[in-house]
């Protein structure tokens, strides 16, 4: 049977029923496993690292790849999708997805793990685009579209948050494998209703797929991400440095050469348009705080307040439901209000969210609240800014606009862990310099001094009385680190509360 492909610009303006409905199901499913991907493995590191001892670099690797290829391979799947074809691109990407979980569960070795994991992420960067273009295609009215994306983001937010709480339940009752096995059904659903639900879109007038754009965007992004994330991990260092100038430096040959091509990977001219500009840029800004506060967070839950990564887990949920809430609260106002006033809003909003959590300390039930209304204001303005991104894209970009507003979101997340990431460490180290109890060893001293895990760890070999001080003066070390980080955030989501809506102002 003949392929039915609608070309990109034959797609008239109708109302959606009940088949784009289900399609839209059928998309949020994969979106929802990849963003659980990101964080399932952690709470599986310890007993991945019993089975298959890898080592540190090994163990660094196993965690970080996945990340790495998805955000580096953003920008190249979405335009190869405009090219041959979004839900073919799509379809490929589960196949390769479940495949790669497979290879993933049963790994034998860390090497194999790591080509696993790499696997995945370049699999998952396929996904992530098709899904978010094909919502273009499939929802044409603007009000659905908006109620379309906040779905979808909804869907990315909450995988984050819930992924720790599935990753603990199936492991207190299986393997360290089962985690990836839980991508399998998904995968085989989205392959058996794909072809029945999407409808098959291309741009026929996209051109010729340049390999070398492909190549200088994989190397460019990947090297600003790995710098990024080297700072957050060890300081910075001549490597981090190193990397990050080589990312902006070939960064610079993609762009030039960008300009140069008849067919280029990225159309340019998209950035001149201001709502699009504007919106990338508040995906950026959403991904450095909500990543850079989560990174600590997760930490605080656990190591200062004590919670079990399962319980920290069920204690974020309540953000989840604010997010879910707050994304379909918007698609709702924005029929009333101007997205810009609610782009601006939602911002104010995580600020004051932020600012809760500045004041939480040891207090849980603060922090919570302070989670909680975060989300309420990121939702709103993630959901718009996508929806944005989208809009202000033409048709037949779809692909590549939805390629970019994630490679925002990941430079966010890699740039947020850096940042606030670093903010607390630098604050977390000061603090500590000359609190460590002068009767441990040097090498004790060193690790206590460096990171709060490092003085969880001595203070378990150490006698009550002194591990108790020890622990006393750790915890309100990093404290004192979330507390200026959040701070730090709220700053940011201020000034972007004031200077985004004037700048979509000018947007049409």
């Amino acid at each position: 049977m003949a392929e039915n492909v609608v070309p990109e610009n034959d797609i008239p303006t109708t109302k959606a029923g009940k088949r784009e409905w289900l399609g839209l199901a059928a998309l949020v499913l994969p979106t929802l496993i990849i963003s659980m991907d990101l964080v399932v493995l952690i709470l599986a590191t310890p007993a991945l690292s019993a089975d298959l001892q890898p080592s540190n670099t090994q163990l660094l690797w196993i965690t970080d790849i996945y990340g790495f290829l998805i955000a580096g391979s953003l920008i190249t799947m979405g335009t190869l999708g405009d090219r041959i074809g979004r839900r073919r691109l799509l379809l490929i990407g589960a196949t390769a997805f479940g495949l790669a979980s497979v290879l993933a569960a049963f790994a034998p070795t860390p090497e194999l793990l790591i080509a696993a994991r790499a696997l995945l992420g370049i699999a998952g960067a396929t996904l992530m685009p098709s899904t978010l273009a094909l919502l273009r295609n499939l929802f044409t009215d603007p009000g659905q579209r908006t109620v379309a994306i906040g779905l979808w983001v909804t869907s990315f937010s909450v995988g984050v948050v819930i992924g720790p709480v599935v990753a603990g339940l199936l492991l207190q009752y299986f393997w360290w494998g089962s985690v990836f096995l839980l991508n399998l059904p998904v995968m085989v659903v989205l392959l058996i209703v794909g072809p029945l639900l999407l409808p098959e879109v291309r741009d026929p007038g996209a051109g010729r797929f340049d390999l070398l754009s492909a190549a200088l965007s994989l190397v460019a992004v990947l090297a600003i991400v790995y710098g990024v994330k080297d700072v957050a991990a060890h300081g910075l260092t001549a490597a981090a440095a190193v990397a990050v100038v080589v990312g902006l430096v070939v960064g610079g040959f993609f762009v030039s050469r960008q300009r140069r091509l008849v067919h280029p990977l990225i159309d340019l001219r998209l950035f001149g348009n201001p709502a699009f500009s504007a919106s990338v840029g508040v995906n950026i800004l959403i991904g450095t705080v909500m990543a850079g506060i989560f990174f600590l967070i997760a930490q605080h839950l656990q190591l200062v307040i004590g919670l079990s990564p399962l319980e920290a887990g069920l204690w974020l949920l309540p953000q989840a439901v604010a997010i879910i809430a707050a994304s379909m609260l918007s698609t709702a106002l924005v029929r009333k209000i101007p997205a810009r006033v609610i782009v601006g809003v939602g911002l104010a909003i995580a600020a004051a969210g932020l600012i809760v959590i500045t004041q939480a300390s040891s207090s849980l039930a603060l922090l919570i609240v302070g989670t909680v209304v975060m989300g309420l204001g990121v939702a709103p303005a993630s959901t718009l800014s996508v929806d944005l991104i989208i809009g202000a894209a033409p048709a037949e970009r779809a692909g590549a606009a939805s390629a970019i507003s994630e490679t925002a979101g990941e430079l966010g997340n890699a740039l947020g862990i850096a940042l606030l990431g670093s903010v607390g460490v630098a604050v977390y180290r000061a603090a500590m310099d000359g609190a460590v109890p002068g009767s441990l060893p040097a090498a004790d001293a060193a690790a206590a001094a460096d990171s709060l895990a490092g003085a969880v760890t001595v203070a378990g070999t150490l006698p009550a009385d002194v591990a108790g001080r020890l622990m006393a003066e750790a915890t309100s070390a990093f404290a004192s680190g979330l507390q200026l980080s959040a701070w730090v955030g709220a700053a940011v989501a201020i000034v972007s509360a004031v200077v985004v809506p004037v700048v979509l102002r000018r947007a049409r």
